[in-house]
């Protein structure tokens, strides 16, 4: 039999978070982003959950390839760009969109020699200070790329570094109106918490990631049930082993958990080997049989130890869902667990081991 603990990703869980998504922005296109193997989630998984968006977003060639193999034949941005000249080639043939954020990818066109001319979008750095040209430097390069052969047309497109907090979106909104008010060309700037929360930044493409896998982009402001959302990943466990512990028994490496009560616990076929952080401390909740509990002692490489004091009748077999839904329709978000270490949601999603079996489900 296999170790029991099993990831299930929710195909209309997804769905349903595109619509949140598409609601929140009814005159703008979506981009679905599938970067980083679709937040952890696999790509080929996500596919039927997502197909109602109208483009997908993503980082590298590979992940582009798979997409079309997939049967998308739809808009296919690649968020950073190429890498080197030779990216170009694939870009033609797989028909895909492009972001351009440097005098180097400029180059690059420069010299592509291509029958068809690429679609570019030219990103500003607005604020957030990572990639892009310059408001000082917009236009120019705005300019060279509009003279190039190579270029058809040129959408705009910057990214936000506080749409989730108090500072918003004003200030980079107006840098990059006021440098691009006369220019042509499609504008994308929103992410998810623009999208949810900064109704004035929505424009022609938005690109929600993070909200399309369920989880909320400014918890614990907002959780995702207040946005709407619903997991799109679950992660369970069972129970293979339980212990009834006296008064002053540790448990766990170090001795970090000691008892001041008499207690049951129960051992679950999970570990940081698995994705679970093992940062996590004792206290962290889980769902044992549907039921709110929480974890004691660290977390191990193959397995943490839960609180069964709430539920007398666990024990060897029953399931502990460390994230997302219990059988009993009980809902433990991720945001949750992800605070507990000191991380978000986005980096659980992404760090699911790959020994994990995961299975898709409705």
């Amino acid at each position: 039999m296999p170790r029991p603990i099993q990831a299930r990703i929710h195909t209309e869980a997804l769905a349903h978070n595109l619509a949140r998504a598409r609601a929140a922005a009814p005159e703008a296109r979506v981009w679905a982003i599938v970067k980083a193997n679709a937040y952890g989630h696999g790509i080929e998984r996500v596919f039927e959950g997502l197909r109602g968006a109208d483009g997908f977003a993503l980082l590298d060639l590979e992940e582009a390839q798979r997409v079309r193999a997939l049967g998308w034949r739809g808009p296919i941005l690649l968020l950073e760009g190429v890498f080197e000249l030779r990216d170009l080639e694939l870009c033609s043939r797989l028909d895909l969109w492009h972001a351009v954020h440097c005098d180097e990818q400029i180059d690059m066109l420069a010299t592509h020699k291509t029958n068809v001319p690429h679609r570019v979008f030219l990103k500003m750095n607005s604020g957030m200070n990572r990639l892009g040209f310059t408001p000082e430097r917009y236009r120019s390069a705005w300019t060279r790329l509009n003279a190039l052969p190579q270029v058809d047309e040129i959408s705009l497109m910057t990214h936000f570094s506080d749409a989730d907090g108090a500072r918003g979106v004003a200030e980079q909104m107006a840098v990059f109106t006021t440098v691009t008010q006369d220019l042509p060309g499609e504008r994308s700037l929103s992410n998810s918490a623009a999208t949810l929360r900064q109704s004035e930044a929505l424009s022609d493409w938005v690109r929600p990631g993070i909200a399309i896998y369920g989880s909320a982009p400014d918890y614990p402001e907002h959780s995702s049930a207040d946005w709407g959302l619903q997991p799109t990943m679950t992660l369970s466990a069972k129970i293979i082993g339980t212990q009834t512990l006296s008064v002053g028994d540790s448990v766990g490496y170090g001795s970090t958990f000691v008892t001041e009560q008499p207690m049951r616990i129960g051992v679950v076929a999970c570990g940081y080997a698995d994705g679970y952080p093992r940062i996590c401390p004792s206290g962290t909740p889980v769902l044992v049989g549907g039921v709110r509990s929480r974890t004691v002692g660290r977390v191990s490489m193959d397995m943490i130890t839960v609180d069964l004091s709430a539920v007398p009748e666990a024990g060897f077999g029953s399931e502990v869902t460390l994230w997302g839904n219990a059988a009993n329709g009980a809902v433990l978000g991720i945001d949750e667990v992800a605070r507990c270490a000191g991380t978000v949601g986005y980096e659980l999603m992404c760090a699911l081991a790959q020994r994990v079996p995961v299975v898709v489900a409705a």
